[in-house]
């Protein structure tokens, strides 16, 4: 069994906000807290150390009081460089990722996808659920920050792709409806209140 203590939980906040108008996403508020709280109260108790992936607005999430690191690759280039960044600073045997815009995450994802992990003998196990897999959701080896880098300096971009070239397994996630919903826009976030 995976102790919680040897995961580091990755909170995914370095995107441009272009949806929801180029407004760091992990700073709009929901129901007075930024999103990023939200996460934070959900990750934390299943989690060790908490990394947060962010490119701007450094202060603002350092004040939070974990470790933030910015993307290694420029221009914003999408999740899959946050993730390189918190592997790299990674120092558990596991990291589990989770974006910043998703505030109702399950209270059991990293219990849930250690089981999964642990059973395949995987690399990483990533949340399924809604009817397809939940990529950034995911928990993997730290052990595989080389192979992730040299994933994105052939180009690769995307998380799943990434995913692909690994010994990976899906995980059933369905005991919360809801729970992977990411408020991507303000009517996202209204709607949530």
């Amino acid at each position: 069994m995976i102790d919680a203590q040897s995961i580091t939980g990755l909170i995914l906040a370095g995107g441009q906000g272009m949806r929801m108008g180029q407004i760091d996403k992990g700073l709009v508020t929901l129901r007075g807290y930024p999103l990023v709280m939200h996460v934070l109260a959900r990750l934390a108790p299943q989690v060790g150390p908490i990394i947060i992936s962010a490119n701007q607005n450094a202060a603002v999430y350092a004040d939070l009081g974990h470790a933030v690191v910015p993307d290694r690759l420029g221009g914003f280039a999408g999740p899959l460089a946050g993730l390189e960044a918190g592997l790299l600073a990674c120092r558990t045997p596991y990291l589990l990722t989770v974006p910043c815009d998703a505030p109702f995450l399950p209270r059991t994802l990293a219990q849930t996808l250690a089981a999964g992990l642990e059973n395949a003998a995987a690399d990483v196990a990533v949340a399924w659920a809604e009817g397809r897999a939940q990529p950034v959701f995911a928990l993997m080896r730290s052990s595989l920050a080389a192979h992730l880098s040299a994933f994105l300096a052939a180009g690769g971009r995307k998380v799943d792709a990434w995913q692909a070239t690994l010994r990976s397994v899906a995980v059933s996630c369905e005991d919360e409806t809801g729970a992977f919903r990411n408020l991507n826009t303000r009517a996202d976030v209204d709607a949530a209140e």
